[in-house]
């Protein structure tokens, strides 16, 4: 028997990896991140949102269904406490898998931010640690280690909740970490257990502390933010030198009047952004903090918007080098994120439920609910290419002619008179843009009703990426706005033929012959030669 304890023994010293070198983990160099050879990291990146912990939007929940604490209840009411503890465990065991993380590499990302619950990692009442968020995490740790995909730790809702809603599982719509010391313990000691269990894991490269703090409605808190911040850091260093700390502003991360200078020499800055219009003006708060204090910014959630939107506002911060993250990565019967699960036939009831209608019987229920599972698994779900092109800006696309680049005059646009900017949409610039009546072939999806107009010695500049190489035809849509307008398009300067039968009464629908694109990144340039022109959409087929 001992000598078999010493072979065990033996077997595990010799599984058991040293400590990573400090030039394994990613880290900040002034405005940017590098690895340990000095390189930059550009992080694109997705949130693994409703695994860990449920958001009812993506449920389609009403009010007694919209954060996790009454979610679990109504899963509860309607199967039993046994059944609902099973359902959980399956969840989380078919919600995010191995199949995600690969999935995710290869569309292109190399990040993902899971939103984490705290009451996964400790028990709500003894403040006790609890084994199963750290073994999910254990899990994703080792699927993107194998397909080398980054990991952001965001906790998303904090011991007492942070900003008082639904998203963080607040128990009393009041932001209970800031106004309770037993909560801000637990916080400071839950981060410190998850510093201790993954010091060593350089895959993970930041520590999000927390998710959103604070709005406006709670401001009076807003003081506490960073010192609880620092306190956090402290504790968080005394363990671990080498992760990244990823902090967020207050007011839904958009509000980053609560810092003063950096305090810690490896942290990041992060913003959210969601529905406004996504242009220079947008974020310069956020560019002017990053130049003032020579840090990293980083765009760690946007989404939940239309394909015309997405193409401009992604273009955006990566225009302006700030990484950034897409959220989320699927949720229920949607058509505006990579993957959207399909509703299970009778989920109507489960969900007119949670808005206090009839409960469904528990034999319905479970029918309903052991669909959910199955349809959750990635297989089962329903891809959208258009959406993950959209944000990397690859084709086959359309793309709304207002949605070039902003890089600015000479850049992303020639425009003869720069006096005067735009009454729509882009109204900090200079380019023309008219309201148009109707969608006129244009898919209900990008919900732009927007054109450009050219004249004479104008034009406008668009990137576009492919992941190999295609042949495709340009089209553009156009009316005329004066006699025989002659407009040229260009593909990494190279002339593109189009017809020029233009027509003031009618768009015409203008495509070139086909032609090879090839794997990368393509500049497309659309000039005016002569007269004047609306143009709708350009696409990419």
């Amino acid at each position: 028997m001992k000598k078999l304890i010493a072979l065990a023994c033996v077997a595990f010293l010799c599984c058991c990896s040293s400590p990573p070198d400090p030039s394994d983990y990613l880290r900040t160099d002034g405005q940017k991140i590098i690895d340990g050879a000095g390189n930059e990291i550009f992080l694109r990146t997705v949130g693994l949102g409703n695994w860990l912990l449920p958001e009812g939007y993506m449920w389609k929940f009403g009010k007694d269904g919209d954060r996790p604490r009454k979610i679990e209840k109504l899963i509860s009411d309607m199967i039993g406490d046994d059944k609902a503890e099973l359902f959980w465990q399956q969840f989380r065991q078919n919600y995010i898998t191995e199949s995600d993380i690969a999935r995710i590499k290869e569309l292109g990302f190399n990040g993902v931010r899971p939103a984490m619950n705290w009451r996964l990692f400790m028990d709500e009442k003894s403040g006790a640690l609890k084994k199963e968020g750290f073994r999910l995490i254990d899990n994703l740790v080792e699927w993107c280690k194998i397909h080398q995909v980054y990991i952001i730790l965001d906790m998303h809702a904090a011991p007492g909740g942070q900003t008082g809603a639904n998203i963080d599982d607040s128990e009393n719509d009041f932001p209970e970490l800031f106004d309770n010391e037993e909560n801000q313990e637990r916080f400071v000691r839950l981060w410190v257990e998850i510093a201790k269990r993954y010091r060593n894991e350089p895959i993970i490269i930041a520590y999000g502390l927390i998710n959103e703090p604070l709005p406006d409605k709670f401001a009076q808190f807003n003081e506490q933010l960073e010192p609880l911040y620092k306190r956090v850091i402290q504790a968080i260093r005394e363990i671990d030198p080498h992760h990244m700390i990823s902090l967020e502003g207050a007011h839904w991360s958009t509000d980053f009047t609560v810092f003063g200078p950096p305090f810690d020499t490896n942290t990041i800055y992060q913003f959210h952004k969601y529905w406004t219009l996504a242009d220079t003006r947008s974020i310069q708060p956020y560019l002017d903090f990053r130049a003032q204090h020579n840090v990293p910014i980083y765009l760690g959630e946007s989404g939940e918007n239309n394909l015309s939107w997405y193409w401009l506002a992604y273009q955006l911060y990566e225009d302006y080098d700030i990484g950034w993250l897409f959220w989320p990565w699927k949720k229920m019967d949607t058509k505006n994120t990579p993957y959207s699960i399909v509703k299970p036939e009778g989920w109507d009831a489960i969900a007119d439920y949670s808005r206090g209608g009839e409960k469904p019987s528990a034999q319905q229920a479970e029918v309903i609910l052991q669909q959910f599972l199955d349809n959750i698994r990635l297989e089962n779900c329903i891809y959208f290419e258009d959406v993950v092109n959209a944000f990397f800006r690859r084709v086959p696309a359309r793309i709304e002619a207002e949605n070039y680049g902003h890089l600015g005059e000479g850049n992303s646009y020639e425009i003869q008179d720069i006096s005067q900017n735009a009454q729509y949409y882009r109204i900090n610039e200079p380019v023309p843009i008219i309201k148009i009546a109707g969608d006129e072939g244009r898919s209900r999806r990008d919900n732009s009703e927007y054109a450009v107009v050219l004249k004479a010695k104008e034009g406008l500049n668009y990137e576009i990426n492919t992941t190999i190489d295609r042949v495709m035809k340009i089209m553009i849509k156009v009316k005329a706005k004066s006699d025989r307008p002659y407009v040229f398009m260009a593909l990494d300067q190279k002339p593109v033929q189009l017809s020029q039968n233009y027509s003031r009464e009618q768009w015409f629908y203008n495509a070139s012959p086909p032609m090879t694109v090839t794997r990368g990144r393509h500049d497309l340039k659309i000039m005016v030669d002569r007269g004047e022109v609306i143009i709708d959409w350009i696409e990419m087929r």
